[in-house]
């Protein structure tokens, strides 16, 4: 892993090489253009039954190149980062700009909105790691899961991966922005036996700096419990009730009002929440924030992916949607101003309640707690819902015995606007954060 230790001078490098692109990309007589760099160096492992299966050390490159003719476009990318294939995409993205129609919407991000003053997110801390270690904490991740009851049978294995990437971005309106990221992780999942009936769950934990992450031991008992409370699982009778969503799938169900509320989809008009702006679509507590300078956060960036500058920012209060996430060009088509979202949003989530998740389902007291759900029933056009899914029946604010093989269904406008209670078991392993959502009534299909 000491080879990883160059990043910093990859980092000059590519800025030099950004600038040298968008240079060369105005003698070929393009107007404007961009260019971004990633490179990602790092080690993964992965362990079944003890012993090795896998190890792979990374070394990723990849570069784009956006050029603009005026008002048309053309893009291209090479995962070489000779120079030689560096001009050949710049040459390619020409060519295609030359013959593609003028779009009035396409061309850089506004100058004014660039990012000039970049904050030290803390987001890089480089894990000297060796692949004997990663083997090590892997290997005791499983153990302990195999190990934690005679009902474990099986294993799917344990994986730690650790990876640090360097990007650069920079465009002709002078802005050239650069940081380097760390992502480590650690998972285990196991598979459990009783009475000819089999289940398996995982467990895993991700943070920018390895020092926060979960131990291999809590990350393999974690998923050794997980898998012997859905043992003996069965099948509901169809019905509507409660549900609460736990927090890890909570998450899905931000992202699909995020998808909703995304320029691409409204200025196609393919969105359940079209003109829903300053309107409600949530119950009166619910509030839903952008932080986009979060230290050590998996979301955070002081800009998005077109140089724009990010801001915290409020998306909805009191229930009520305040505002869209666009990029700069959805946001011309739909006359608006870009909310610095291009590539998605910044560790957005919803204001906690003050109740754990064992609180949510004592006020619950009998309903369905959906631990897992399989399948892509959404559709962000119509709001309409469906997905199998699986967790555990409550009776009198505790779990009663684990289900499986059912279908929840809804339509999220409907959905949104019947949430009861948020858990404050806030999950923060992704970009969108949310506790356990308690949600009034939902349709229970089973036999």
């Amino acid at each position: 892993m000491a080879a990883i230790n160059t990043l910093q001078q990859d980092n000059d490098t590519c800025r030099d090489l950004v600038a040298h692109i968008i240079d060369k990309a105005k003698q070929c007589g393009a107007s404007a253009a961009e260019v971004g760099v990633n490179i990602n160096k790092g080690l993964s492992v992965n362990v079944r039954e003890g012993e090795v299966e896998t190890l792979e050390h990374h070394n990723d490159r990849g570069l784009g190149v956006t050029v603009y003719f005026g008002q048309r476009k053309g893009s291209a990318s090479t995962s070489d980062l000779n120079m030689n294939a560096v001009d050949g995409a710049l040459q390619a993205a020409c060519d295609i700009a030359r013959f593609t129609a003028e779009d009035p919407c396409s061309g850089l991000a506004d100058e004014a909105l660039m990012a000039r003053n970049i904050p030290d997110l803390e987001l890089d801390h480089p894990w000297d790691i060796t692949p004997l270690q990663a083997i090590e904490l892997a290997q005791r991740s499983e153990t302990v899961a195999r190990e934690a009851d005679a009902r474990i049978v099986n294993t799917d294995g344990a994986s730690l991966s650790s990876v640090r990437g360097s990007s650069v971005y920079g465009n002709s309106h002078g802005f050239i922005g650069a940081y380097n990221t760390t992502r480590h992780s650690l998972s285990c999942s196991v598979i459990g036996e009783q009475d000819g009936n089999m289940q398996r769950d995982y467990w895993y934990s991700v943070a920018r700096d390895s020092k926060e992450l979960e131990t291999p031991e809590a990350v393999g008992g974690r998923a050794a419990e997980r898998t012997l409370q859905r043992l003996g699982a069965v099948k509901l009778s169809t019905r509507q009730c409660p549900v609460i969503i736990s927090a890890d799938l909570a998450r899905g169900l931000l992202g699909h009002f995020v998808s909703a509320i995304s320029g691409g989809a409204l200025y196609r008009q393919a969105s359940f929440l079209l003109d829903y702006l300053g309107k409600r679509v949530f119950p009166e507590f619910v509030c839903i924030q952008e932080q986009p300078h979060l230290k050590r956060a998996l979301g955070s960036a002081a800009f998005d992916s077109e140089g724009v500058a990010t801001h915290s920012r409020d998306i909805v209060i009191d229930g009520v949607l305040q505002s869209y996430v666009l990029s700069s060009y959805s946001a011309c088509r739909l006359g608006l101003e870009t909310t610095g979202n291009a590539g998605g949003v910044h560790n957005l989530g919803i204001t906690p309640g003050e109740q754990d998740l064992q609180g949510l389902i004592r006020a619950m007291n009998t309903g369905l707690l959906v631990t897992e759900l399989i399948g892509h029933g959404v559709n962000t056009v119509t709001g309409d819902y469906s997905r199998g899914a699986a967790g555990f029946w409550v009776e009198n604010g505790e779990l009663a015995y684990p289900v499986e093989e059912i279908t929840i269904a809804g339509n999220l406008k409907e959905m949104f606007m019947q949430i009861v209670a948020v858990a404050n078991d806030v999950d923060r392993r992704g970009s969108i954060y949310s506790g356990s959502l308690l949600i009034e009534q939902m349709t229970i299909a089973g036999e």
